[in-house]
């Protein structure tokens, strides 16, 4: 339906706590920003909407991307976000300017998910059908670091143990694996 719903789990029943509208297609991922203060969203819209939290308002849209945003992520402190799109490409955001700070090129096939390291010191980015990898960025630098195979399908998801130590990706269509 196009939107962000936010609901309040405090009372032990799930509560409706509002709707953010704005996006023209569909929301394929949210995430909170570490402070909890603000929400950004990714959608087929081809772009991320930033929104605050407490008057339930949007207070920026991203654009850049030529195919539709498949996932957003903040870093550690929230200086910085990683959206990944169906253009093959992952960009870098601030999200108090909503300047572009980068792009991140070299997937074959589009980017299903981006996570950063809980230090922040490094970004993965999963890649999509003909291109089957996962690639790590370094943030600040935007160089890329590396590549890991290894999955025979897309993959779908990447996701950092809590400590950073290892990196999950999942793989989909075909693969069925989670590989650490």
């Amino acid at each position: 339906d196009k939107t962000v719903k936010l609901w309040d789990l405090s009372g032990g029943t799930p509560v409706e706590k509002g709707t953010l509208t704005g996006h023209s297609d569909w929301v394929r991922c949210v995430v909170w920003s570490p402070d909890g203060e603000f929400v950004a969203s990714a959608s087929d819209d081809k772009t991320v909407k930033i929104w605050k939290v407490a008057t339930m308002e949007e207070v920026g849209t991203l654009r850049g991307h030529s195919g539709w945003v498949t996932s957003v992520a903040w870093n550690h402190d929230g200086s910085l976000l990683a959206s990944g799109s169906y253009d093959n490409t992952v960009k870098l955001w601030d999200p108090k300017t909503m300047e572009e700070k980068g792009t991140l090129k070299g997937h074959s096939g589009s980017v299903y998910s981006v996570a950063f390291s809980p230090d922040g010191s490094l970004l993965a980015s999963a890649g999509g059908y003909g291109d089957n990898t996962v690639r790590l960025w370094d943030p600040k630098t935007q160089e890329h670091k590396g590549t890991l195979t290894g999955h025979s399908g897309p993959v779908l998801s990447v996701a950092y143990s809590p400590d950073g130590s290892l990196l999950a990706s999942a793989g989909g269509y075909g693969d069925n694996t989670v590989r650490l």
